[in-house]
């Protein structure tokens, strides 16, 4: 709870900011953040995963794009109160939506007693991997892998060629 209710605060921050510097330093925060608590929930893999690219590579490009630009966020210029409209509408349809799912933890949950079991029991003797995790996410799910992890590659190369080709304009006035 102490977790969760630091994330809170730290998003009502990141909302009433005008400095986008501060912003940059709340949104890391946060990352690390939900990086706690994903470890508090045993998914180690995936804090890992919200720690390097979350805390560590968005954060940096976030303070290269805001060195080629301004610091203070302009003004808004629309009332907001439609976004938040569409906001607590698409939160109250997947609160409601989360309502039939089993309770967290569940033994007799689909993913516990289908395919679960499945991955646990065959894991170690189709692959040789003895983390299940690793297991499915190398050998059950590697192309799937190896697609994301082009994906964010080629992202952050987009980035660095977008933020390299301004710094030449700005060089150039």
């Amino acid at each position: 709870m102490v977790l969760l209710t630091m994330m809170a605060a730290v998003v009502v921050g990141i909302v009433r900011l005008r400095n986008l510097f501060a912003v940059v330093i709340l949104s890391s925060i946060y990352s690390f953040l939900m990086a706690s608590v994903l470890i508090v929930l045993d998914a180690v893999d995936v804090a890992m995963t919200e720690a390097a690219v979350g805390a560590g590579v968005s954060t940096v490009l976030m303070l290269a794009a805001l060195y080629l630009t301004k610091t203070e966020e302009a003004a808004p210029r629309h009332s907001p109160i439609l976004p938040m409209f569409v906001a607590v509408v698409i939160g109250a349809a997947l609160v409601y939506g989360s309502m039939d799912m089993p309770p967290f933890g569940a033994a007799d949950s689909p993913l516990n007693t289908n395919e679960g079991i499945g991955y646990l029991e065959r894991s170690i003797p189709e692959t040789g991997v003895p983390n299940v995790v690793s297991a499915v996410l190398a050998s059950y799910r590697g192309y799937d892998t190896l697609g994301e992890t082009v994906v964010v590659f080629t992202a952050g190369i987009g980035v660095l060629l977008l933020l390299r080709r301004n710094r030449r304009g700005k060089a150039k006035e």
